[in-house]
């Protein structure tokens, strides 16, 4: 640390870490840019990473996950409401008029795989877990009751009564089949509201088309459910209203259906999947209970986390590694070993098990929108850059060029991650943001 404040690039230094916005682990990148006039071939701008403190430009990671970088993740969440707001409200070039549409607030649960401790209320009452009076006992001899008032804290939470009785291979297969699940569960969808307006799902084509977004949650057991948007739009997308015969009434009861009839198998194992019996539907309104505001709220907190909440880690888990001294919980140890286990059949290899143990078999999208839905992430970065290279211009930090007449030729590589220990120290002082307490190294 002294001696980076002792560097005479320090400045240049702390320029780049504020430019991270206090980045966790910023990216090292070397290389160079060049600017030449089209017409002449004669050279106009040049930048190089060579006179940059220690050879390297630093540029923020970008993660979407909280556990590696709180302040990418933010942008990240933030980017999602805007673009999830966006499909109910209108803006970022989606008409206003859409918020006139049909729209509903769905959520898609997975079904049991044994009983686990939970927190359950009642009118503001915390109630027992899992209290029976003539509780039965397991093959294992363990009494399948809980009398307990779980704590919101309690690391219980999601943990089976008996893990020797709880299915693990299902938990994970499930997490596996999901996004299956879901896409099947869209078909059934528009063949539902077709056929209860009296359609074939070609005609509907050419009244309706049905946008959804949504993002997938870990359950404290260690299985995802999906939150959506569904809209329901005219034959050209949010900028057509669809006719009046197409309802939220009908809508939601094409959800229960979909819902109830999709199933995925797995195949090698003869095992069926199928969502749970808990489904949530509810309207999204402008002024009501649950307003459009709320609803991108809620989605986009889900967006920046992962398995995290199941006490896994945030890291692929490599075949060798020791699971007994990974740190983790028992039950996310077990659910990752049953990962591993299957994910050394040869019938299953295409479910890639192994290489998303740390995720639980899950290897979907967390977040993923119809084409239609609204804007884009990448349209949303983009114009935040052009945003911020209009104010580099004007403050003169970049020159201005006429991109028809310019040829811009730039090369970069890869350089490392991450800061040291020291420099970590100094970036908190100078961000205001707290980093992490292990040193993480250029290539680590």
């Amino acid at each position: 640390m002294i001696a980076r404040l002792h560097d005479p690039n320090y400045d240049r230094w702390a320029c780049q870490i504020r430019r991270t916005g206090g980045c966790r682990q910023p990216i090292h990148l070397r290389g160079k840019v060049e600017h030449y006039d089209q017409a002449t071939g004669h050279l106009l701008h040049r930048y190089s990473t060579n006179q940059e403190p220690d050879g390297v430009l630093r540029v923020p990671c970008k993660t979407r996950r909280a556990s590696r970088c709180p302040v990418c993740a933010e942008v990240y969440r933030a980017d999602t409401y805007q673009l999830i707001r966006a499909g109910l409200i209108g803006g970022k070039g989606v008409p206003e008029s859409v918020s006139a549409h049909p729209c509903l607030f769905v959520t898609l649960t997975a079904p049991s795989f044994g009983a686990v401790h939970a927190r359950r209320e009642k009118n503001d009452r915390v109630l027992p877990c899992h209290a029976r009076r003539d509780a039965e006992t397991c093959p294992h001899g363990r009494t399948m009751s809980c009398t307990d008032r779980h704590s919101a804290d309690d690391p219980r939470l999601g943990e089976p009564l008996c893990p020797d009785c709880y299915d693990y291979d299902g938990s994970v297969l499930f997490n596996a089949i999901s996004p299956e699940l879901w896409r099947r569960f869209t078909l059934a969808l528009r063949r539902r509201f077709a056929r209860l307006n009296g359609l074939t799902v070609k005609a509907l084509r050419e009244h309706v088309s049905i946008a959804f977004a949504k993002v997938a949650e870990y359950q404290r057991r260690g299985v995802v459910h999906f939150h959506a948007v569904i809209r329901l739009d005219g034959p050209d997308g949010p900028d057509s209203p669809p006719p009046a015969w197409a309802t939220a009434d009908d809508l939601s009861q094409a959800v229960d259906h979909a819902t109830a009839v999709v199933t995925a198998e797995v195949k090698p194992l003869n095992r069926s999947f199928h969502w749970g019996a808990q489904l949530d539907v509810r309207r999204i309104t402008m002024d009501g209970d649950l307003t459009e505001q709320a609803v991108a709220a809620y989605i986009a907190k889900y967006a920046t986390k992962a398995a995290e909440c199941v006490g896994t880690l945030d890291r692929r888990i490599q075949p060798l590694d020791n699971l007994d001294a990974l740190p983790v919980r028992d039950h996310a140890r077990r659910l990752i070993a049953a990962c591993m286990r299957l994910g050394s059949e040869p019938g299953l290899a295409d479910l890639r098990l192994t290489h998303w143990a740390h995720m639980l078999g899950f290897r979907g999208h967390f977040s993923t929108k119809s084409r239609h839905y609204s804007t884009t992430l990448g349209e949303l970065r983009a114009a935040r850059e052009e945003h911020m290279r209009a104010e580099e211009i004007n403050l003169g930090r970049l020159p201005l060029f006429d991109e028809d007449t310019i040829l811009v030729v730039a090369h970069w590589e890869y350089a490392g991650q991450g800061l040291s220990l020291g420099d970590q120290l100094l970036a908190a002082a100078l961000t205001g943001k707290p980093f992490a307490t292990r040193a993480v190294t250029a290539g680590e």
